[in-house]
C-alpha cells in the first residue's frame, strides 16, 4: 500500500509551539494502539505563531525574556506559565528545558520541512526541530545551526540550498498558512483526518485514538479496493481462446 492509498492525516503546527510537540506525542501514543496504523500517513503543514518576529543577526533572543516583553508581563509570571507547560510535557513523556529556549522566526524552518516532506523525512525532521528547540536549547535562528540540523535529518546541502532559495518552497509555506486561515484555524496544533474530522489542540491520546478509528472506518468504506479472485474455472478470453 503506497501513501496515496492510506488514511491521510494532516497537522498544522509550528516548531516553537509547545502544545504542538505535546500533541504530536499524544497522537503517536494513540497511533501505536491503533490496529491499522500501517494504513495511516501523517503530513505536517506549516503554520506560524509569530510570523512578524524580527530575527536580529547575532542576537540571542531568550524565550522567557521575549515573552515577557511581547506580552508586557513580569518574568516570574512567564516562568510560572512555563513551569506548568513543562509539567504537561513531562506527562506526555517529553523533557522540556524552556529556560534554554531561543526564540526565532520559523519561516526558514518551514521551508526546510516542506522539502523534507518531499524526501519522505518530514516527520523525522519536525521531531528533531521540536527536540532541538524545547529540550536542547538550539538556536535555529542561526542559519548554520539550522543547516546542520537539516543535514543530520538526512537532507543534502543541495536540498537545503534549494529550499531556502527557491520561491516555490516559500509559496508552499504560505499556501499552508492560507489554507489554515480558509478553514478557520486560528490555533495549533490542529489535526485534520481524512479531510473530514478535526482535532484541535494537544488532546489526550484516547481522543486521538477514538477519532482515528472513526476516520479510518469512514475512509475504509469509500476507498478503492483491489479485486481478489477467490475461485477460477473454465473461461474464454477476449481473443476467443477458451480453456
Amino acid at each position: 500500500m503506497d501513501a496515496t492509498d492510506k488514511l491521510h492525516i494532516e497537522v498544522w503546527s509550528d516548531v516553537v509551539c509547545p502544545f504542538c510537540y505535546i500533541g504530536k506525542k499524544n497522537y503517536e501514543k494513540a497511533l501505536a494502539e491503533f490496529e491499522h496504523k500501517g494504513d495511516v500517513v501523517l503530513e505536517f503543514r506549516s503554520f506560524q505563531l509569530d510570523p512578524y518576529f524580527v530575527q536580529e543577526p547575532g542576537k540571542r533572543h531568550d524565550l522567557t525574556q521575549s515573552l515577557s516583553e511581547k506580552y508586557r508581563r513580569p518574568v516570574k509570571e512567564i516562568e510560572a506559565m512555563q513551569n506548568q507547560i513543562t509539567q504537561t510535557a513531562k506527562n506526555a513523556g517529553i523533557d522540556f528545558h524552556l529556560e534554554k529556549a531561543i526564540t526565532f522566526n520559523t519561516f526558514k524552518a518551514h521551508r526546510l520541512i516542506q522539502i523534507a516532506k518531499e524526501k519522505g523525512i518530514g516527520n523525522k525532521f519536525a521531531e528533531m526541530l521540536f527536540a532541538g528547540y524545547f529540550t536542547e536549547g538550539k538556536d535555529f535562528g542561526d542559519d548554520e545551526t539550522l543547516r546542520q540540523e537539516a543535514l543530520k535529518a538526512g537532507l543534502t546541502q543541495e536540498d537545503i540550498d534549494k529550499a531556502l532559495s527557491d520561491d516555490d518552497y516559500a509559496y508552499k509555506v504560505s499556501q499552508d498558512i492560507q489554507e489554515a486561515a480558509n478553514m478557520g484555524i486560528t490555533g495549533v496544533p490542529f489535526f485534520v483526518l481524512n479531510e473530514k474530522y478535526g482535532v484541535s489542540g494537544a488532546q489526550p491520546p484516547q481522543v486521538f485514538l477514538d477519532t482515528i478509528k472513526t476516520a479510518y472506518d469512514d475512509w475504509n468504506k469509500t476507498r478503492k479496493t483491489t479485486l481478489q479472485i477467490v475461485s477460477q474455472s473454465e473461461s474464454c478470453n477476449v481473443n476467443g481462446k477458451c480453456n
